[in-house]
C-alpha cells in the first residue's frame, strides 16, 4: 500500500509541475518555463521539480503533451462518435471556439501560443507540436472529404484553403478576447467558419 500511495503522490505533484507549466507558458511563453520559477511556485525544492522530468526539455514535451490532451478531451472526444463529415465537422468547430474562448488558462489557447513559439525553430519540442498539428488538420481534412462525398460541401470544394481558414479564425480568438477585448470572438469564429463552409450562420 505503501508503495502505491507513493506513486500515487508523485503522480499527482508531476500534474501539478504541469499544470503550473502550463499556466506560465500561456502568458510568457515556453520558454520562461524554468524549474527554478516552478520550485518557487509550488514550494518545492529544484531537486523535487527536475527529478521528476530530468531536463527543461523533457518538462517542455510534457506540457505541450498536457495541452493536446485537454485539446483533445475537449474538442474531439465529444464529437468523436457523430457521423463523419458535416455534422462530425460543424460540431468540432463548436467545441474549438468553445475551447478558445474558455482554454483554462489566464494567457489564453495554450497550443496556439506554444505553435507562435516554436514555429520558426527546430528540436524536438518543435517536432511534437507539428504532429499533433498535423494529425488534427488530417482529422478536419478527412470530415471535409466525407461532406464532399455526401453531397454536403460542393465536388469543387479546394480542401486545404479550407482548413487553413478554419485553422486561422480558432487562433484569432485569443488575441480578439485579450488584446482587443472582443467578447463576441467566439461567435465571430464560429460565423467566420460556418461562412468559408458555406452554411448560413446559426439562429
Amino acid at each position: 500500500m505503501a508503495g502505491r500511495a507513493s506513486a500515487q503522490a508523485a503522480l499527482e505533484t508531476r500534474r501539478s509541475v504541469l499544470s503550473a507549466a502550463a499556466e506560465i507558458a500561456s502568458m510568457e511563453g515556453l520558454d520562461s518555463v524554468t524549474i527554478g520559477r516552478l520550485a518557487d511556485l509550488l514550494g518545492m525544492s529544484k531537486a523535487g521539480v527536475i527529478g521528476q522530468f530530468r531536463s527543461k526539455e523533457r518538462l517542455q514535451l510534457e506540457t505541450v503533451e498536457l495541452v493536446m490532451d485537454a485539446f483533445r478531451a475537449r474538442v474531439w472526444q465529444p464529437v468523436r462518435h457523430l457521423d463523419p463529415g458535416l455534422p462530425r465537422l460543424l460540431a468540432a468547430c463548436a467545441a474549438w471556439v468553445r475551447y478558445g474562448a474558455d482554454p483554462g488558462y489566464s494567457g489564453g489557447c495554450l497550443l496556439t501560443q506554444v505553435t507562435y513559439d516554436y514555429d520558426g525553430r527546430s528540436g524536438a519540442v518543435h517536432d511534437r507540436i507539428a504532429e499533433g498539428r498535423a494529425r488534427w488538420r488530417d482529422t478536419l481534412r478527412h470530415d471535409i472529404d466525407a461532406a464532399i462525398a455526401a453531397g454536403d460541401l460542393p465536388p469543387g470544394t479546394d480542401v486545404p484553403p479550407l482548413v487553413y481558414g478554419l485553422e486561422s479564425l480558432a487562433a484569432g480568438i485569443t488575441p480578439a478576447r485579450l488584446l482587443h477585448g472582443d467578447g463576441r470572438a467566439e461567435e465571430w469564429a464560429l460565423r467566420g467558419m460556418r461562412t468559408l463552409l458555406g452554411l448560413a450562420p446559426e439562429g
